[in-house]
C-alpha cells in the first residue's frame, strides 16, 4: 500500500474501560467512574486528536455483537504512525477493588473476540487490583502475539494535575508501534511484566514496581526504548487462546505473622471448597514452626487432604528456597516452593493451574516452579549457543555490524539455506529476530516469500511474530499467500496469523489492499 506524500499510516488500538480512578469524577458519593471517556477526555486534547475526520468508525465486537465505535486518531508519532482508537466501555464500570474472576473472563473474551481486528489492545482498569488482573489475564491468554497493555492512574484525567495522560499516551504508543506479544502493564513512563508487578504506593504517581524483572521498555525524551532480550514471546506454533476457567474462590492468601496460631491456619484450610492456598513467608521462605511443630503439622495434613501450598516471600524482592530450617520444614511436608513469583502472580497462577482438568499434584508442583508466561525466574543453567570455530571466520565480517548480519540472514532465506540461517540466527537471536530491512520488513516477512517452509518453522518456534507489519502495512501472511506461498502461510495461520476482516477476497489476490489494515 502506497501513501500519499506527507502521509503515515495508522495502527489500530482498542481501548477496553472498565473503570478506576483514570475515568472517574467527584460526585456527593466520591469518586465515581463515568461513561463517555473518547468524547469527553480524548477527543478536546491534541495529543489524543489530530482532528482529522471526525466521522471514521471502527468495527468491534463486544459479546457476539458487531458494535460500529466511534474514532479518534492521534497525530503521528515519534516513529511516524498515527494511531487510531477506539473506545469499548464496559458497564457498569468498576471500581477496581470490585473486580473478580468474572471481571477478568470479560477482559478476556473480548479481546478474543476483536484480535483479528486490532494491532494491539489497552485496558483502562483501577490501580488497586490492577496487578492482579494483569497476572490473570498473562496465564488466561495463551500464544498471545500482540500487545496487551493494563494502564490506570492515581488521579482522575479530568483533575488539574494527573498522571492519566501520560500513562494513556504511552500504552497508546507502545501498543500500535510495538509488537510485544505480553500482558503488560504501563505506569510513570515504563512498560512491565503484568505478572511481576506489585502496587507500592497508595498515592505517588511512580505507583508499581517489578523488583525481580526489569522495565520490557522506557518511555523518555527520545522516544521508547525496548529491552527487547527481555520480552517473552510464544515459542511454538500454535493460535491465541482464552481460557475462561480461572478462579481465585477456590484459592486464599495467608500472610504469616509472629505469634501465628496453628488453629489460625487450620481454620482457613478448612474452609469448604478449598483447593489451594498461598502463604506469604518471612524472608526466603521461612514461617514459625513452634516448639511442638504444630504449624508445620496443620499444613502438611491439609496437603495429604489434598490441598496445594505455594510459598512466597514477604519481601518485594529475592526469592524463597529452603535454605533455614524453618523453610526445609515446610518443604519437607510438601509445601511448592514460588522462587521469585510476587504473590499476585503466585495466586493467580495457582487458580489457573488449579483449574485445568486431570492436573495431578506433581504436575502443578512441576509448573509453580517452572516459568509459563515470564513469571518467576528460573535458576536452572540455559543452554548457550555458540558457532563452531571453523565456520566463524569465513562469516566474521557479515555478522559485524548487525545491519550486515541481518543481510546475509536475507540472503540464506532467499536461498533455503537452512544451515547458513542457523548460524547467523544463533550469533544475535533477539536482535535477528526484532530487526527490520530497509522496508521495514522482519525475518518472518522475507521467509513468507522465501522457498523453505522449514525456515519459517524454525523462525516461529524461536519466537518470532507473525503480526509486525512492514513500511507497506503488509503483513508476512499478506506476502505469503500473494506469492502463493502456500506451505508458509499455512504455517503463519497455525500461529495465529490472520489477514483482517475487511480484506476483500479480490484485494487479497491481486494486492490491491495492503491486507493490515
Amino acid at each position: 500500500m502506497e501513501y500519499p506524500e506527507g502521509a503515515h499510516p495508522e495502527s489500530r488500538v482498542l481501548i477496553i474501560a472498565t473503570g478506576g480512578t483514570i475515568c472517574m469524577r467527584p460526585s456527593p458519593d466520591g469518586l465515581q467512574p463515568i461513561g463517555g471517556f473518547l468524547e469527553n477526555a480524548m477527543a478536546p486534547r491534541p495529543c489524543f486528536n489530530d482532528k482529522s475526520d471526525p466521522t471514521v468508525k471502527i468495527q468491534a465486537f463486544k459479546d457476539g455483537k458487531e458494535l460500529s465505535l466511534d474514532s479518534l486518531r492521534t497525530p503521528p508519532s515519534a516513529y511516524s504512525r498515527h494511531i487510531r482508537y477506539g473506545i469499548l466501555e464496559f458497564n457498569p464500570l468498576l471500581d477496581s477493588s470490585s473486580i473478580s474472576s468474572e471481571g477478568w473472563k470479560e477482559i478476556a473474551l473480548t479481546v478474543k473476540e476483536n484480535y483479528s481486528l486490532f494491532d494491539g489492545f489497552v485496558i483502562l482498569h483501577g490501580t488497586d487490583s490492577l496487578s492482579y488482573t494483569a497476572s490473570a489475564l498473562s496465564f488466561m491468554m495463551s500464544d498471545l502475539g500482540k500487545p496487551v497493555i493494563l494502564t490506570g492512574s492515581q488521579t482522575p484525567i479530568f483533575a488539574l494535575q494527573s498522571d492519566a495522560v501520560g500513562n494513556l499516551l504511552g500504552s497508546l504508543i507502545i501498543a500500535g508501534t510495538f509488537v510485544i506479544p505480553e500482558v503488560c502493564l504501563f505506569f510513570h513512563h515504563k512498560l512491565l511484566r503484568g505478572n511481576r508487578t506489585a502496587k507500592i504506593s497508595a498515592s505517588a504517581y511512580d505507583a508499581f514496581e517489578s523488583p525481580n524483572c526489569d522495565a520490557l521498555a522506557k518511555v523518555g525524551g527520545l522516544g521508547v526504548e525496548v529491552n527487547w532480550p527481555l520480552v517473552h514471546r510464544p515459542r511454538r506454533i500454535a493460535e491465541f487462546r482464552v481460557t475462561t476457567d480461572l478462579d481465585t474462590a477456590h484459592v486464599a492468601c495467608l500472610w504469616i505473622f509472629p505469634g501465628i496460631q496453628p488453629e489460625m491456619v487450620d481454620s482457613v484450610l478448612r474452609l469448604p471448597n478449598l483447593r489451594g492456598l498461598v502463604i506469604a513467608s518471612f524472608g526466603m521462605g521461612n514461617a514459625p514452626g513452634g516448639v511442638d511443630g504444630g504449624l508445620t503439622k496443620v499444613i502438611r495434613g491439609a496437603i495429604e487432604r489434598g490441598t496445594v501450598i505455594v510459598n512466597v516471600s514477604q519481601c518485594s524482592s529475592g526469592f524463597v528456597s529452603p535454605v533455614y530450617g524453618p523453610g526445609t520444614e515446610l518443604g519437607r511436608a510438601g509445601v511448592i516452593f514460588g522462587l521469585d513469583m510476587t504473590i499476585e502472580a503466585a495466586l493467580t497462577k495457582l487458580s489457573y493451574l488449579l483449574a485445568i482438568p486431570d492436573l495431578s499434584t506433581a504436575d502443578i508442583s512441576s509448573h509453580m516452579s517452572r516459568s509459563l508466561r515470564g513469571e518467576v525466574t528460573e535458576r536452572a543453567s540455559q543452554t548457550a549457543f555458540s558457532h563452531p570455530a571453523d565456520s566463524l571466520g569465513a562469516m566474521e565480517s557479515l555478522l559485524t555490524p548487525a545491519d550486515a548480519a541481518f543481510t546475509a540472514l536475507g540472503y540464506a532465506i532467499r536461498n533455503g539455506d537452512l544451515s547458513a540461517f542457523g548460524d547467523i540466527l544463533r550469533a544475535d537471536e533477539v536482535a535477528m529476530l526484532t530487526k527490520v530491512d530497509y522496508a521495514g520488513n522482519t525475518a518472518v516477512h522475507l521467509a513468507a516469500m522465501g522457498p523453505n517452509p522449514e525456515i519459517m518453522r524454525d523462525l516461529l518456534t524461536r519466537g518470532a511474530s507473525v503480526h509486525s507489519r512492514n513500511w507497506a502495512d503488509n503483513t508476512p501472511l499478506f506476502l505469503a499467500e500473494k506469492v502463493g506461498n502456500g506451505e508458509c502461510a499455512q504455517l503463519l495461520k497455525e500461529a495465529g496469523a490472520h489477514l483482517w476482516r475487511n480484506v476483500s477476497a479480490a484485494a487479497r489476490v491481486d494486492g490491491v489492499s495492503g491486507g493490515s489494515k
